[in-house]
Formats: C-alpha cells, structure tokens, sequence
C-alpha cells in the first residue's frame, strides 16, 4: 500500500464525503444536489477526490451473517522474525487465505492482528490449522472469538 498524504479538505469535500459514505451509490446529479453544486462541478471534485487518494475504491457492504459468515474472530500472529523479509512473506501468505478481511502489522507483543470470518468453530480450526500455523515463520497464534458487535462504523468521522 502506498503512503498517501493528508489531504486539505474543505467543507463541500467533506460533505460529498459524509453523503457518498452513506449511499455509495447515489448519482452525481444527486450528490450535487445534496451538496448544494452543479453537476459539473460536483463531477470535477469526485474526480479530483479520487485522483488525491481520499476515494479509493467504491463497494457494497455485505452482512456478513446473511452469507453464513457469522462469527468474527480476533487473531494475533507472533513471527520469528521481524526482518523485513520475514514481514513480506507473511503479508504474501496472510493476502491469501480468504477468512482473513483485515490484517494490521501491530506495535506491542504481537506482530499481527487479524480479523477472520468464519461459519462456526469448525471452520475456524481449519483455518487455523491448516492456514495460519502454516506460515513459515509463525511462532504464535492467538484468538478471541467476537460474542457480538457493539460498534462497527462504515464511515469516517470526515
């Protein structure tokens, strides 16, 4: 992933922002509207947004439970090694196993932490066992299973 520097946002950025966060989907001619500019302005900032880094993507959010994924799990992954070829091989394997749809590099006692999703206990012993401590390089693995969302925030406070 590359570095991208803050960018200076005024209050119309911020408010196309706030409303594309809540309807990724909405046309431009009614986030123009929302945020009170032509469509042809609007346009040219959405780009400009995009160009800067500050959009990265556009995607829909999928209840997770919906398509049998119902349980998040919290790993942490201790490497032997922190060379940064050690960093890079797991970063390499770790972008593989699909269950996993967050990984940090962490400060602290652990080198990652992970947010897998998984069916039920079975499925998480499997990956556990056949993905994670197979990794070359992996001392320790650790997991808390999540008993229940209590805040999970889509947008930004932009």
């Amino acid at each position: 992933m590359k570095t991208i520097s803050a960018v200076t946002l005024d209050d119309t950025d911020r408010k196309m922002i706030r409303a594309l966060q809540g309807d990724g989907r909405m046309t431009n001619a009614d986030l123009a509207k929302a945020v009170n500019l032509s469509e042809s302005a609007c346009l040219r900032r959405l780009r400009a947004l995009e160009a800067e880094g500050v959009i990265s993507r556009y995607a829909a959010i999928i209840n997770e439970r919906a398509v049998g994924l119902p349980i998040s799990v919290f790993v942490t992954v201790t490497l032997s090694s922190q060379a940064e070829s050690a960093l890079t091989a797991f970063e390499t394997a770790i972008a593989t196993v699909p269950e996993v749809v967050e990984c940090y590099l962490m400060t602290g006692g652990s080198d990652y932490l992970l947010r897998l999703v998984v069916r039920d206990v079975d499925d998480l012993e499997r990956v556990h066992s056949r993905e994670l401590t197979r990794i070359p390089g992996v001392t320790r693995v650790s997991s808390s299973v999540a008993m229940r969302t209590v805040v999970k925030r889509g947008a930004l406070p932009v």
